[in-house]
């Protein structure tokens, strides 16, 4: 066995462990069924999370940002029944959440973020409420990783740099969001809602939303 296989089948190991130790999340989308679990190590946004996720916030919400080969953003209270010429993206439950980015966690494909404001509104980096994004991305040779690395200050590891490879996602985004979660299930519903077509600030011509959110035992 080569180091490159040996290095995926520890990577599909280290998935199937932390799957059965994390809290899982079943979201049901007028495009298919996606599947998360969420991090133990960013607790107050996994927290707020499961709290939003019993109050049945986030069901009848769309996504309201789609965009090809980049993620697909949802959680806008304001996004419920909205007409089409309606702007969205400025909703959310009225308060933010701290910052809990991990160097360990990377916006590689399928991974579940917490939107937030710009930095010159927002320089401690503070996350919605409650919108969130999950990444399609592309994938990235590792010749291609060290300016990601300088901007984040910091060398990935061997793990993370084969998920860039292998799975792709939007490595200029790592340092800057808060990654809590990560898709288990469901890359392709991911992909297909990324690429309908949309019109106005990125939002599909044809509704897609979240029917339900449930938490898994």
């Amino acid at each position: 066995m080569n180091k490159k296989s040996l290095s995926l089948l520890i990577l599909v190991f280290g998935l199937y462990f932390s799957i059965n130790a994390q809290q899982r999340v079943t979201m049901l989308t007028s495009m298919g069924q996606i599947d998360i679990i969420l991090y133990d190590e960013t607790p107050k946004h996994k927290a707020n999370f499961i709290k939003l996720v019993q109050e049945k916030f986030y069901d009848s919400l769309l996504f309201h940002r789609v965009i090809p080969n980049f993620m697909i953003q949802g959680g806008d209270p304001e996004s419920k029944g909205a007409r089409s010429s309606k702007v969205l993206g400025n909703g959310g439950p009225g308060y933010t959440i701290p910052a809990e980015i991990n160097s360990k966690y990377i916006h590689k494909k399928g991974a579940l973020a917490a939107a937030r404001l710009s930095d010159d509104l927002n320089p401690e980096k503070r996350s919605s409420g409650s919108q969130f994004y999950i990444v399609q991305g592309q994938k990235y040779l590792r010749k291609y990783m060290p300016r990601f690395e300088d901007r984040r200050g910091e060398k990935y590891t061997e793990k993370q740099l084969i998920n860039y490879e292998t799975l792709g996602g939007t490595p200029h985004l790592d340092g800057e969001y808060t990654v809590f979660g990560e898709v288990i299930r469901g890359l392709d519903v991911i992909e297909k809602i990324s690429n309908t077509k949309t019109g106005k600030a990125d939002r599909p011509v044809e509704d897609v939303y979240i029917i339900s959110v449930k938490l898994l035992k």
